[in-house]
């Protein structure tokens, strides 16, 4: 909710929504959001093109299509050469054109820590917005790519993944999530997020809150890239990671069965994640068909909302 009344301000929309959502006086409703990240990636243009997408699916989240983004940059200048800032943003510039979003403009400063991100506008129609708010029990949960990214990019940053390994987590987190939110809307769902920082576990916890509701989640049928299970089991957990599960914990009920490292894949701090869709049973087929034939990386039922206190998790397998 905004901080004082406005009348642009929806606030109808969930309390952690994905993004903005504004309701001018004429034309049809506007999208706002803002997202930057440190980099994950070693070149400069994969991490250009995977922070935009990142910004860019808050948009998607809600049901909208970027229109226009004003760019965002820290720079240390002390440490990187000024070519590098160049090829962030024919990263970002690029991966935006992709997505029919010109960036107009923007803003940089100098950091000691390396930052790149966008403000992104987009439109949605009125009766295409999903929200946090919109689930109901019986709905079933699909997400649309693997998870594991936090842990995978710590494995490569200690020199526990190979490049080629770590070749398809790129593939993912550059991936736009247009495809997913064109299937989502094509197949009548109206409750949406994104999984990025908070991790599986605290997004659909966010999902659940604002829509009142519980949600059952199978561990197994949780998409997850191959080599992160190896990975957590070895220790290599990001901080935010071990935050996240820490946040969770307190609305969360974990069958035995679910073990310990698992628990901590399925709270892992993603970039650029897919959607996690809360889609009425008798749409899935409908669903799965779309997401098909826009070739998300994913299209698993991984779950189910259910009645209960609102954000309570139950894992099982």
């Amino acid at each position: 909710m905004a901080p004082f009344p406005h009348p642009w301000v929806d606030e109808d929309a969930g309390p952690m929504e994905d993004a903005a959502l504004l309701r001018p006086e004429s034309g049809s409703p506007l999208v706002f959001t803002v997202d930057f990240i440190t980099p994950i990636v070693d070149r400069a243009e994969d991490f250009g093109a995977i922070a935009a997408a990142n910004a860019l699916s808050d948009v998607y989240a809600m049901g909208g299509e970027p229109q226009v983004a004003l760019a965002i940059c820290g720079f240390p200048e002390d440490e990187l050469p000024p070519e590098v800032v160049t090829r962030i943003f024919t990263g970002g510039r690029d991966k935006a054109a992709e997505a029919g979003c010109a960036i107009a403009g923007g803003h940089t400063v100098l950091d000691p820590e390396l930052k790149y991100g966008l403000c992104v506008i987009g439109s949605v129609a009125p009766d295409d917005v999903m929200s946090q708010t919109r689930a109901q029990p019986g709905d079933l949960l699909v997400l649309t790519k693997a998870i594991g990214t936090g842990i995978l990019s710590q494995a490569m940053k200690q020199g526990q993944l190979g490049t080629d390994e770590f070749s398809e987590v790129i593939a993912s987190m550059s991936m736009l999530n247009k495809g997913a939110k064109d299937a989502a809307l094509a197949a009548g769902v109206r409750a949406a997020t994104d999984v990025t920082g908070f991790g599986l576990l605290g997004h659909l916890h966010h999902l659940a809150s604002g829509s009142g509701c519980a949600a059952r989640l199978h561990a197994d049928a949780v998409p997850s890239f191959g080599p992160v299970r190896e990975a957590a089991a070895a220790g290599l957990i990001p901080g935010g990671s071990r935050k996240n599960l820490d946040y969770v914990t307190p609305v969360v009920d974990f069958d035995d069965a679910v073990e310990p490292d698992t628990r901590l894949v399925l709270a892992d701090a993603q970039t650029s994640g897919g959607l996690l869709l809360a889609v009425p049973r008798e749409n899935e087929a409908a669903l799965l068909a779309a997401l098909e034939a826009h070739g998300t990386p994913a299209r698993a039922v991984i779950g189910e909302m259910v009645a209960g206190e609102a954000g309570h998790l139950h894992i099982g397998r």
